[in-house]
């Protein structure tokens, strides 16, 4: 398998497992207690620090890095020399993997500018085995330019899915059987239409008085009535041929006129049938579907389909600017798009994690989805865009996919910032740590497995066999300076005494006054704090 080499990429492997555990410090709580989090910080620390606490615990990972577009936009800087971006990339993308569950997937956002350099890096992070599929996406129409002196239109980006081992399983989208209850219209044409072409297509338009449109009951020849409004003109081929070809026609064609387009739907008929206006004052048309042509012979199990692979958000792209109550001029994701991928990759109550979350959609959608969450932004607009953005969710935001949803609010998140590193520059555990966040880092440290901020006991917990304790900062009650943190023989009795356990033991403390041999035949092997924490 391939991999890239650039300038220092050496000192980048080197640095990943450098990068000093620092304190996450809580600033605030919003609404109800919940567990997200929404940090404000560097995120190559910010991930370092998650790690003893959802080391191998988040479902879903979503980012969408700086694309290097070699353009400076108001939030942040895109315009970083190539060896610097892959070395950012591939600092972030190592500690990730350390975050993301084993049947966990990430989806990292991208355009063409870097797109092929971070597949190499993904591939040698991840492995090329579990790279999944590319989601490619329109993200604005082709008649919107974004500089008339551009020599090229860019129209898609991509989003590349990787897993982080075959143990994870997307959630392909399901055919739901509706019946044919809803299909209990049909179109008779009494007189022939008028002829016409648009978009490309053979039109018949007829006037009212030369159609019918008769209700019975329905059968798998009937025909569904569908709204051409809202959503749908962007959503799908016949609400955009409404919107571009049909939508204002009253002029030429008057109020109530039928069409009946050839050549477009997918019930198998060849054609499909829309209507105007009925009123002056109204702007609203219909269309006619038939059952689709793949769920007429489908038994009345759901079936699975496979995950498409393109997706026209060009509307949502457009129309974004202000979901959320805040305004993010260049990068700004509709959450359209998030919820797509989180259907796909996650359930209700999963964990969701976005490194470089920018207007806080990742945040917001999975709030609204009810999906958990921790959320990363390094500067000021962590604050004046995530805070008050995922403050209007819980408020009751009716943008975005709100109203799809039936979004009324609730929930919560803590705020939160990088404190100092856990480790001051004297090699002392820093005096602000409590025993909570200590015993999460050993527990991390010694079994690779994520951490709690309840400890609350000297024995953090039985792994393989083994019994892990730490002895730090009164916890046996005694608050003198080492009392209760030195092994001694009044500890060790106090340990079996409240926490019994027949087996290996590994003690973390301050000091031990117990011989050599009294330790073998306790089966313990003590480590002194702050030593043998080798927190890399």
């Amino acid at each position: 398998m391939p991999f890239l080499d650039w300038v220092n990429k050496n000192q980048a492997v080197r640095s990943t497992k450098d990068v000093p555990y620092h304190l996450l410090k809580q600033e605030k709580d919003v609404g109800e207690p919940s567990g997200n989090l929404l940090i404000q910080g560097d995120n190559l620390l910010a991930l370092k620090a998650l790690k003893p606490f959802y080391a191998g615990s988040v479902k879903c990972i979503y980012i969408d890095p700086p694309y290097n577009t070699q353009n400076a936009f108001e939030y942040y800087d895109d315009k970083l020399e190539h060896s610097q971006w892959l070395t950012l990339i591939y600092t972030r993308l190592s500690l990730l993997r350390d975050l993301l569950a084993e049947d966990g997937f990430i989806v990292v956002q991208i355009d063409d500018s870097e797109g092929a350099y971070l597949k190499i890096l993904l591939d040698e992070v991840f492995g090329r085995q579990n790279y999944q599929t590319t989601l490619y996406m329109q993200v604005r129409y082709a008649a919107k330019t974004l500089k008339q002196d551009m020599a090229y239109h860019k129209q898609i980006e991509q989003a590349l899915v990787y897993r982080k081992s075959p143990a994870a399983r997307p959630y392909k989208p399901v055919i739901e059987i509706e019946g044919f209850d809803k299909y209990t219209y049909d179109i008779k044409e009494i007189y022939p239409g008028r002829e016409i072409e648009l978009g490309g297509k053979k039109v018949l338009v007829f006037k009212p008085g030369e159609y019918e449109i008769v209700e019975v009951p329905g059968h798998v020849d009937g025909l569904k009535e569908i709204w051409a409004s809202g959503t749908i003109l962007d959503g799908n081929s016949s609400g955009r041929f409404f919107r571009d070809y049909l939508d204002g026609r009253t002029t030429e064609d008057g109020l109530g006129a039928l069409y009946k387009v050839q050549d477009i739907g997918d019930d198998g008929l060849g054609y499909r049938y829309f209507t105007g206006p009925k009123k002056a004052t109204a702007t609203k048309g219909k269309y006619y579907q038939g059952v689709p042509f793949d769920k007429r012979e489908l038994d009345n199990q759901n079936k699975e389909t496979p995950i498409e692979n393109f997706y026209d958000f060009s509307g949502q792209f457009g129309n974004c600017r202000q979901e959320g109550g805040v305004d993010f001029r260049g990068g700004k994701k509709p959450e359209k798009l998030i919820q797509t991928i989180l259907n796909y990759f996650t359930k209700p109550g999963d964990l969701v994690l976005d490194s470089f979350l920018g207007s806080a959609t990742t945040a917001a959608v999975a709030h609204k989805m009810g999906r958990r969450y921790i959320g990363i932004e390094i500067g000021d607009h962590a604050q004046s865009h995530g805070v008050q953005r995922l403050t209007n969710v819980i408020n009751g935001d009716q943008t975005g996919i709100s109203k799809e949803l039936g979004w009324s609010g609730g929930g919560g998140f803590s705020f939160c910032t990088l404190s100092d590193p856990v480790f001051n520059q004297s090699g002392h555990i820093n005096s602000d740590i409590d025993f909570s966040s200590l015993a999460s880092f050993v527990w991390h440290l010694e079994t690779g497995l994520p951490g709690s901020l309840n400890f609350d006991s000297p024995l953090l917990g039985v792994h393989n066999g083994t019994a892990y304790y730490l002895l730090y900062n009164g916890i046996l009650g005694d608050k003198r300076p080492l009392g209760g943190n030195v092994l001694n023989t009044q500890v060790l009795k106090a340990i079996h005494e409240i926490l019994p356990f027949d087996g290996p033991k590994v003690i973390y403390g301050e000091a031990v006054k117990l011989g050599a041999n009294k330790l073998d035949s306790e089966s313990i092997t003590f480590k002194q704090i702050p030593y043998d924490i080798n927190l890399v």
